[in-house]
């Protein structure tokens, strides 16, 4: 890598990493904070910390983190420990020493909006090669010495910490803060896999040459074809013919569009589609936010 577009990735993630703790450190001390309301994972438990014992929350995030910095070392590696040690010091710096105003104290505004700046921050310092929340540390050393899912195991850590808040301050907050965490989860997706959406869809069909054609001249799109065989149906299990299998990844918004066009060459053509988390590359470079 040239030393140019080095320092152009570590502009951009140190730009990320800002803009993520500034976003959560206003999630935190506009919304969440002042209404005792939770998110899921170690910010969690801070929170949850902060609100029974009256510890200043800085200084719970930062504590708290320090174990998943340790095992990030070590399930990731130590460059991502490292930026991961100066984001939380540096949210914990902004929750110290900026005056953030209160918003609001309606629930379902706090619940809504605290949950999409939360993820918002979250999302930014993912993409800046960091992490403001542990959790997923801990799940991925976890889900390598049990059968649990990375997923699952979220989950159940996020159950037990909504229980202990209803339990100790009311089934109403629990709830809210429910609507909080998923908020962030679903704005952490958002931000990380960008503004398009890709989907791979993967078509077998006998007029495959006219399908091609119609992908690359008329869509647009990049192709990549495997070599397959089709045919072994029930009544004729050893007839079988070879075929080329095409792949392409498309937005979600031209994937109607592709689907009526690949059937009216062949209305008997077989079409699946599968979600793509994050594509970048190819043909698809020129169409890159990022």
């Amino acid at each position: 890598m040239s030393n140019s577009k080095a320092i152009k990735i570590t502009f951009l993630d140190t730009v990320y990493t800002l803009a993520g703790i500034l976003f959560c450190g206003f999630a935190l001390k506009s919304f969440l904070v002042p209404n005792a309301f939770f998110d899921g994972g170690v910010t969690g438990i801070s929170l949850l910390i902060h609100e029974l014992y009256h510890v200043n929350i800085a200084y719970i995030i930062t504590l708290a983190n320090i174990p998943f910095i340790i095992m990030g070392a070590f399930q990731v590696d130590k460059s991502f420990a490292v930026k991961t040690s100066l984001a939380i010091i540096g949210l914990a710096l902004c929750l110290h020493f900026i005056p953030y105003p209160q918003i609001t104290s309606d629930k379902l505004l706090v619940s809504i909006f605290g949950g999409v700046f939360m993820g918002i921050g979250i999302g930014l310092a993912i993409r800046g090669g960091c992490a403001l929340d542990g959790i997923e540390v801990l799940a991925l050393y976890t889900g390598k010495r049990i059968s649990f899912t990375i997923s699952e195991i979220i989950l159940g850590i996020n159950i037990i910490i909504f229980l202990i808040a209803a339990v100790k301050l009311g089934l109403p907050t629990a709830l809210y803060s429910i609507l909080t965490y998923y908020t962030a989860s679903r704005t952490i997706n958002f931000v990380i896999e960008g503004l398009e959406e890709y989907t791979g869809v993967t078509i077998i069909s006998s007029k495959n040459q006219i399908i091609k054609e119609m992908l690359v001249m008329q869509l647009g799109r990049g192709i990549t074809v495997y070599k397959g065989e089709r045919g072994f149906l029930k009544e004729s299990f050893d007839v079988s013919y070879p075929v080329d299998i095409v792949f392409t990844v498309v937005t979600r918004l031209e994937l109607r569009r592709l689907r009526n066009m690949v059937h009216e060459i062949d209305p008997q053509a077989f079409i699946f589609t599968s979600i793509i988390k994050e594509a970048a590359g190819g043909v698809l470079k020129r169409r890159a936010r990022h």
